[in-house]
């Protein structure tokens, strides 16, 4: 048996779409609904070996598409920049007038709602 690699779950989220639908399907259900293979080929109808082949096929397609378009690492990067300019945002509170402030928290307010 394979262990999960969770970050197939972002990689199938940023670039799903461009998967086939069955393939998509598959990989859903064992990546977002927790099936096991057994179960998965029980609902698609096809071998617990052809459901195996489809998520490594689909794994082996998603790492290309992540390596050639960087969509999931970019999200990543954006999302560490944001949570940085939040933190430099809370260090500059102290020191500001209380009108400022009220501004600045309404900045760091915004960074931490966005979700990469």
């Amino acid at each position: 048996m394979f262990e999960k690699d969770m970050r197939f779950a972002l990689l199938l989220d940023a670039y799903g779409e461009l998967l086939s639908e069955h393939r998509r399907e598959i990989f859903d259900l064992y990546y977002s609904e927790d099936l096991s293979l057994s179960e998965i080929a029980e609902n698609t109808g096809i071998s617990r070996q052809g459901v195996r082949e489809s998520i490594k096929k689909t794994e082996a397609e998603l790492l290309r598409l992540e390596e050639c378009l960087g969509l999931v690492a970019r999200q990543s990067a954006l999302g560490r920049a944001a949570e940085a300019q939040a933190d430099a945002l809370r260090k500059l509170l102290p020191g500001l007038p209380p009108d400022a402030q009220d501004a600045v928290r309404g900045a760091i307010s915004y960074l931490q709602s966005i979700h990469f």
